[in-house]
């Protein structure tokens, strides 16, 4: 999804730097940083979604240690709050404000095209204004490698993925899971099965949400009924009702997005998570803050790849004994090819 606003001014991005939020200290030798801020708004997913709300807060909070910046987070709990959230992080003072997600991008260009001096930044979103970066991840590259993973770790011949809306940061996972489904069936010679998603029609299996846990628990276990024991929720919290049906259907695993779900999930979910598809939020988060305070920050796109490590998939964690050292070396020669550009992952959604 891409907005676009237009104006004649200059481009922004060279020139603009964080400002102060606060007056000036009365004596002298602080340094400009100090004094300096930045504001996120989240989405309707809150700032504990462990997603990308809570990844981007935590590179935030990260930049705010390296650079000696303040940062505060500005939380919506609905659809309602969002316009005004923006409006409230723009009457900070502040001139780098971060947005999370498509639900702001409407706000992220009013704002921006109002306020030409402030440099704005939306994670998992394409917003085009000349004061606007958009922090994008191809995760189709990793989710191709998680698709490889659960065609060789599962024992029914079945996997399955599901979205919480038709969506192209939601769909990107999905091209690539399935894809990467098919190469293994290629390598191997099998024929495994991706259940909830067909990459030929762009369309499959959502729930609608991105909150309701329930909506996931119950098309997880459809997916469970039909063979399935490998499945990708790109959900948000709504894939916590896949982790709670694995749980309980027992020899069901799950792959995770945006953080590492074994970290972030509650621990009674542990067993059951294979994997998490990455977006490194974080590391964007103090890359950009620094771009500002330097001065060379620009409305070029932040793409996370996994050449830049802005994607990735994660460790095994307490599944490794289900992953052969072959198929590990297998899935480690493939990221390798497409770090290289010998191997393609494509995808409408592809940023």
């Amino acid at each position: 999804m891409r907005r676009w606003f237009g104006y004649g001014a200059a481009l922004v991005a060279a020139s603009v730097a964080l400002a102060a939020c606060a007056p000036a200290p009365e004596s002298g030798g602080t340094d400009a940083a100090s004094e300096s801020c930045v504001r996120m708004v989240t989405n309707s997913g809150g700032l504990e979604d462990r997603s990308f709300n809570q990844s981007s807060w935590e590179g935030l909070q990260q930049a705010e240690e390296e650079f000696g910046i303040e940062a505060e987070a500005i939380v919506s709990t609905g659809e309602t709050d969002l316009a005004p959230n923006v409006e409230q992080a723009v009457g900070s003072g502040c001139e780098l404000i971060v947005t999370v997600g498509f639900e702001l991008a409407d706000a992220t260009l009013d704002q921006a095209g109002a306020n030409p001096g402030i440099a704005f930044a939306i994670v998992d979103e394409t917003v085009e204004a000349e004061n606007v970066k958009p922090v994008v991840f191809d995760t189709a590259q990793a989710a191709y490698l998680a698709g490889y993973l659960a065609a060789g770790v599962s024992k029914t011949g079945v996997v399955a993925t599901f979205g919480g809306g038709n969506q192209p940061p939601v769909t990107l996972f999905m091209d690539g899971f399935v894809d990467g489904v098919a190469k293994y069936n290629e390598v191997h010679g099998t024929a495994v099965r991706a259940l909830g998603w067909d990459k030929a029609t762009q369309d499959g299996a959502f729930t609608g949400d991105f909150e309701d846990i329930n909506k996931g628990k119950a098309l997880t276990e459809g997916f469970i009924d039909q063979g399935a024991d490998v499945i990708l929720p790109v959900a948000g919290q709504v894939g916590e009702g896949a982790a709670s049906a694995a749980v309980e259907r027992g020899d069901v695993s799950v792959i995770w997005v945006d953080s590492d779900g074994f970290e972030t999930l509650s621990a009674e979910f542990r067993p059951v998570i294979l994997t998490s598809v990455l977006k490194r939020t974080q590391e964007a988060m103090v890359q950009i803050v620094g771009e500002v305070l330097d001065g060379s920050f620009t409305n070029e796109p932040y793409v996370g790849t996994l050449e830049n490590g802005g994607v990735e998939i994660a460790p095994y964690h307490d599944l490794a004994p289900l992953v052969t050292p072959g198929l590990d070396g297998e899935i480690e020669g493939l990221r390798q090819a497409i770090i290289a550009g010998e191997l393609q992952v494509e995808s409408p959604s592809a940023p």
